[in-house]
């Protein structure tokens, strides 16, 4: 059989270049190397994201969460110190073997320590008369002296000395980083008490810890096992000296007898430190708890109040259960029972953004403020009142005077009426809007023409007639508008037989001037003198009314279109007043 054919020169080729791809020579001291080549795997994108991030040349400390997270770190490195330098004094835990674990430790420490303070610190935003300095935050002036001095390398004496865990004492003193991480963390939390509740305990645990070390101390002191009241050296040493401390510090007593003159002020010096330490812990619990139901307290408290009132008064029971749930529902719903209580301890710009963000949404879609002033719509969101009704109660009644606008906020509420009063016309929802027309009706106000009520449990906004009144003063633009727009919609789908009707529809056409009464025409045509004649002239076209007693010789004149004067007729013995 005749032998296969060769492969296509091209195709050999191929294979030699990407053999040749594949494997690099590398040629040192006449020596040739094959090192093969290897493609480099896809990033992921989480990974180039880390890789391409650009660190930050100033950070603001009050918003920055990476900063946050910072804190954390260096919180962990300096509680490294603060928990492990006095065991290592005291207990025999670093030992020849594993020093090297300790040091790397230590030294890893060191290394947060330095990257907080060179290159974290100096990037912090700052406040230098009143402005937010960046520019200059990457400074190495604003360096915290505490923390410089943290730094202090006594490790240095370890070659005289040995390894004492003594001598990294001053890492200690960068304390305010755990302090700034404290407010920073709390600030960031929606229920700071909590962690407030954990650090309290950790302060307790720390008390009993150094307790626990200075108690072997003293023990090894003594002599390990020479009394009844030192450590004996059995079992686990921490475990045994922290089970004395607890019972120490909390005063529970069943210790044994001190001995020596030692043993006796430890002990004494024990005691007192323990009940003053307790006692300050027991007292920071109870403030940290204090604080945390504080609003809760302040709730039982008004309705405690309000229940009390309604039985001095004898308030019937029904109506004092519709009050409780009033309470209940506006507690669990909003966390508090006036929003305004809270809002005004802020300046008027912070309560303004709070009032934009929360009610501007609803407000802007409100098709009477559409046009008007942006300004005025921000000033009219301060002015919003949140109320709560409750299931079945009238939000208003026909007949009544209209002196507030109303805005849903949740819930829903019923148009009804009818020959019962219970058919339901059309029900609201969260968003829609029904009085505002009232706001702007002249004459004394425009009446409900239907019951609304709260078809569960509702939150209302409520615009006041007086406080658009107050904002309106500064707007007359705006005031023009909207009084074009209430007329508008008034006589939408109202149309008034007669001028009488659209007078009194509107509210705000000047009706008909009437008529001279009959007998004070009489009383000019007597013609008794010129001075009916002068008055006349000189109140023509005013209407005049006027009253003539036959008892009293006084005539009442009052007179409209023109000021109101004081004259006296002596002819006739008539004053107009």
């Amino acid at each position: 059989e005749a032998p296969p054919p060769p492969p296509p020169p091209e195709e050999k080729k191929d294979d030699e270049e990407k053999a040749e791809e594949e494997v690099t020579i590398y040629e040192f001291m006449g020596y040739k190397f094959p090192v093969p080549q290897f493609k480099m795997p896809q990033i992921p994108d989480w990974l180039r994201v880390i890789l391409e991030y650009r660190f930050p040349s100033s950070i603001d400390p009050f918003t920055d969460l990476i900063y946050v997270v910072w804190l954390f770190f260096v919180t962990l490195a300096w509680n490294w110190n603060v928990w492990l330098i006095p065991v290592r004094c005291t207990f025999p835990y670093q030992t020849p073997e594993n020093i090297h674990w300790w040091l790397l430790m230590d030294y890893f420490c060191d290394g947060i320590y330095i990257v907080d303070i060179f290159v974290m610190q100096p990037r912090l935003q700052f406040v230098r008369g009143g402005d937010i300095v960046v520019s200059e935050s990457t400074c190495l002036y604003k360096l915290r002296t505490m923390d410089v001095i943290s730094l202090f390398p006594l490790d240095l004496l370890y070659f005289f000395t040995g390894v004492k865990s003594l001598l990294r004492f001053p890492r200690l003193l960068k304390y305010n980083a755990f302090f700034e991480f404290n407010d920073r963390l709390e600030a960031v939390m929606s229920k700071a008490y909590i962690y407030r509740v954990i650090r309290t305990s950790a302060y307790l645990l720390y008390s009993l810890h150094c307790n626990a070390c200075i108690f072997y101390w003293g023990s090894d002191y003594e002599g390990l096992g020479s009394t009844k009241w030192v450590y004996n050296g059995k079992g686990n040493s921490y475990i045994r000296c922290y089970y004395f401390a607890v019972k120490t510090l909390i005063t529970i007593g069943g210790l044994p007898d001190p001995t020596t003159v030692f043993e006796i002020v430890f002990q004494m010096l024990n005691y007192f430190v323990g009940v003053f330490a307790f006692s300050i812990m027991i007292g920071q619990m109870r403030d940290v708890f204090g604080a945390a139901t504080a609003g809760e307290a302040y709730y039982r408290h008004c309705v405690d109040s309000t229940v009390k009132y309604m039985s001095s008064y004898k308030i019937p029971r029904e109506v004092q259960n519709r009050v409780k749930i009033w309470y209940d529902y506006t507690w669990k719903s909003q966390g508090m029972l006036d929003e305004q209580e809270l809002l005004i301890q802020l300046p008027d710009k912070m309560r303004l953004d709070i009032a934009a963000d929360v009610n501007y949404s609803i407000v802007s879609k409100v098709a009477l403020f559409q046009g008007c002033d942006r300004q005025m719509i921000f000033d009219m969101l301060k002015r919003l009142k949140s109320v709560v009704y409750l299931p079945g109660d009238f939000v208003c009644k026909k007949g009544e005077i209209g002196r507030e606008m109303y805005i849903i906020k949740a819930g829903e509420v019923q148009v009804v009426g009818g020959p019962d009063g219970m058919t339901v016309f059309v029900t609201l929802r969260a968003g829609s809007v029904f009085g505002e027309i009232s706001l702007l009706a002249g004459g004394g106000g425009n009446r409900r023409t239907a019951n609304v009520k709260a078809h569960g449990f509702a939150n209302l906004f409520i615009l006041d007639k007086k406080d658009l009144a107050e904002i309106l003063v500064h707007y007359p633009e705006s005031q023009k508008l909207l009084r074009k727009k209430a007329k508008k919609m008034l006589t939408k789908d109202k149309k008034p037989t007669d001028e009488k009707d659209q007078a009194k529809d509107t509210g705000e056409v000047i009706p008909q001037r009437p008529e001279t009464p009959k007998l004070f025409k009489a009383a000019l045509e007597v013609g008794t003198g010129q001075t009916f004649a002068k008055l006349k002239e000189a109140y023509k076209g005013a209407t005049l009314e006027v009253f003539i007693s036959p008892v009293k010789p006084e005539t009442h004149c009052t007179i409209f279109g023109c000021s109101r004067q004081k004259i006296g007729i002596e002819k006739q013995s008539w004053r107009f007043l």
